[in-house]
């Protein structure tokens, strides 16, 4: 595996590996298309990265730098991002914020995605900004609130918290440093998270 910044000749293979990686029922609608990954190369190609086996693209990361306004609102995906093609993008803000991470099903479990996250971090520090933000998707909430008839997300992620349950993709990010911080409602269209995502963070 080899990691490094993206070029617009990566971007078939970023688009294609979005399908892979986010399956119905996650809304097609919402992953990135060409026209999408070349306007956050546009607009801040610091923040966009790519993992290879090969040629073949395994990981991806996309993220822009918002306020510290925008990024205490904690508002929802659209609006935190300026949409698809990142129009929030704030070249003096405080917050690097993860917009989306994806990693090959195949290749997870063997440090993809810790790679990727530790490019990021590498780059807030780099870039001396506050922090490292993003709201992440909390899919296994669904399956948890049917069995435990509790509807609550927040006590969900505090049960992630607290190593009472797992969640394929909280947990990970716990595990690699990010500290959480609260329940975003309404953050996008995600039958499996109701809607939701948790917010976390990471400082340097």
């Amino acid at each position: 595996m080899t990691l490094r910044a993206m070029t617009p000749a990566d971007l078939p293979g970023a688009v294609a590996l979005q399908r892979a990686c986010f399956p119905p029922p996650f809304p097609a609608d919402l992953l990135w298309s060409e026209a999408h990954l070349q306007a956050h190369l546009d607009r801040f190609p610091q923040g966009q990265f790519v993992a290879l086996a090969g040629e073949q693209v395994i990981g991806s990361a996309s993220a822009l730098l918002i306020s510290e306004r925008n990024w205490e609102a904690h508002a929802d995906w659209e609006t935190t991002t300026g949409g698809h093609y990142f129009e929030a993008h704030d070249p003096r803000g405080t917050t690097l914020f993860g917009a989306d991470i994806s990693v090959d099903p195949a290749w997870r479990g063997q440090g993809v995605g810790r790679a990727l996250y530790q490019a990021r971090f590498d780059l807030v520090r780099n870039l001396g900004v506050v922090r490292f933000g993003t709201a992440c998707r909390i899919p296994d909430w669904l399956e948890w609130s049917v069995a435990h008839r509790e509807s609550s997300k927040q006590a969900y992620a505090l049960a992630v918290v607290k190593g009472e349950t797992r969640d394929r993709t909280l947990t990970p990010l716990l595990r690699m440093g990010l500290r959480y911080r609260g329940i975003v409602e309404g953050h996008m269209d995600d039958d499996e998270s109701g809607d939701a995502a948790a917010i976390l963070e990471w400082t340097p």
